[in-house]
């Protein structure tokens, strides 16, 4: 069957990337994922096992002359996140995604692309699938539920994989080698609210902010982009000051791991502050424009007059809500001290959404230091505690601890020296990956991330460079060519 990729390389990768691309593959919903890969694993004749969490391995022989290599793992996850724009109609349980090439990139119509972490399960399949590509024993390990809990990793039994040595294929720069990580964890703010009737003589709007990137809350924290949350507390906070402001609700943002793009109040205010109200949202949106620039290009707000809904947040609520949500931390917390240009801290205020006469709030901290995660969640927590919320804080995943002496490291160096006659960069991410988890359950693992490079992942503008993946493929080939031998 003929596809938009027909005549990219490495051929079968993107064979296997457009099939996946066809299926519905939501975090905690991986099902008809997990079927696919039970599926090629039989038909391949490879020995595959699915463990109760649904995680997936499929293990192959070494190639003739191979056998004495150290057993390596390539390790990718099967689910992606669920980002659309606002003006797409599309059911991310149901419909398949539509990848299209720009510019020498792939990304998708309106939605995540998938890439993250897509790519990398193409390129496991491609080499299962391969009767020409060298390697040692092999074990490829699909993992679940990596985007809203690491669920799948933290599920892994001792045993579930023999390997010594595991290739994580999840980075997003062509000629980086990872080697580390943040370790992350989640504070959820519940805040209970009463109705009030809407004061009388009284004009309702509906307050939009929109056209930001967003993007990943661990690797675009730190290029100071717009946060959908913070903007329109920002708005609603001085407005209910000047303009006695009503909200009805208040909805931004989405997931814990992705920076707010989008968001919209429902509002009320006396009609004769109209005229002054909607000048003030004209000169504030040029404000929001001029202070995010040159890196958004696109953030606009809006207030368009709509139905007057029957009721609003008490007033006592809506002034703990604002007060709380302009004080709560967003962004880097600190740099790192010992690895130049790595984030060591940040903090993510994702998402408010109302529902039900409870306001829930989402936020995610990250730090390469377990204390310091640690301490920002609890800024954080401290924060809506004075508002008198209730506060949930997840158990969070470990960081990854850099290894300069990794042996799979420095031949996945010497590889890409051989490759590209230069050298790569050493350096660890301050997103989350797997490893820590894997690392924990499978001591003296030796460990190392790389992967093409991506771009705005976690939003809608998600892409992936295609010369990259032909780089990335013929470095992930090299070394598994130089595995080194069981001692």
């Amino acid at each position: 069957m003929a596809t938009i990729f027909d005549g990219l390389t490495p051929e079968k990768v993107w064979k296997y990337f457009y099939d996946i691309c066809e299926i519905p593959r939501p975090s905690k919903k991986e099902e008809r994922i997990i079927e696919y890969l039970k599926s090629f694993g039989r038909s391949h004749n490879l020995e595959t096992v699915v463990d109760d969490a649904g995680n997936v391995v499929i293990r192959k022989q070494a190639t003739t002359g191979y056998e004495k290599k150290k057993t390596i793992v390539l390790q990718s996850h099967v689910d992606m996140v669920c980002e659309k724009n606002s003006n797409i109609e599309f059911d991310f349980e149901k419909d398949a995604i539509k990848p299209r090439i720009e510019n020498g990139w792939v990304k998708a119509s309106g939605t995540t692309l998938g890439a993250d972490d897509g790519i990398g399960v193409a390129s496991a399949l491609a080499i299962l699938a391969s009767d020409n590509i060298v390697h040692g024993p092999l074990e490829c390990l699909f993992t679940v539920d990596e985007e809203t809990g690491l669920t799948g990793a933290f599920a892994l039994k001792p045993g579930f994989i023999k390997g010594s040595i595991l290739l994580n294929l999840d980075s997003e720069d062509e000629g980086e080698l990872y080697i580390g990580c943040a370790g992350g964890k989640g504070t959820k703010i519940e805040m209970k609210f009463a109705n009030e009737a809407i004061p009388k003589d009284v004009i309702a709007y509906k307050i939009s902010v929109s056209g930001l990137k967003g993007g990943h809350s661990g690797g675009d924290i730190h290029k100071r982009l717009g946060n959908a949350v913070k903007i329109l507390n920002r708005l609603l906070w001085k407005a209910s000051d000047l303009f006695a402001v009503r909200i009805h609700s208040f909805d931004a943002g989405n997931l814990h791991n992705a920076i707010a793009r989008e968001g919209s109040a429902i509002i009320v205010l006396p009609t004769g502050k109209a005229k002054d109200f909607e000048a003030f949202v004209s000169v504030f949106n040029q404000t929001i424009a001029e202070e995010l620039l040159p890196l958004e290009t696109s953030v606009h707000i809006s207030a368009e007059t709509t139905t007057p809904p029957a009721n609003v947040m008490d007033a006592e609520s809506q002034h703990k809500l604002l007060n709380s949500l302009y004080a709560c931390p967003h962004g880097v917390m600190t740099m790192s001290a010992d690895i130049p240009d790595l984030v060591e801290t940040s903090t993510n205020l994702a998402s408010v959404k109302t529902k039900n006469n409870i306001i829930y709030i989402g936020t995610s901290q990250r730090s390469s230091i377990e204390s310091a995660k640690n301490d920002i969640a609890d800024m954080v927590a401290g924060v809506f505690r004075m508002t008198g919320a209730e506060i949930q804080v997840g158990n969070g995943y470990p960081g990854w601890k850099p290894k300069m002496d990794s042996e799979i490291l420095n031949i996945s160096i010497n590889a890409y020296q051989h490759l590209f006659n230069k050298k790569p960069k050493v350096l660890a991410i301050h997103a989350g990956l797997e490893c820590g988890i894997i690392g924990e359950s499978n001591p003296g693992m030796d460990m190392i991330s790389f992967g093409p490079t991506l771009r705005d992942v976690h939003s809608p503008d998600e892409r992936i460079e295609i010369a990259t993946v032909s780089m990335y493929w013929d470095l992930l080939l090299e070394v598994l060519k130089n595995v080194p031998d069981v001692k």
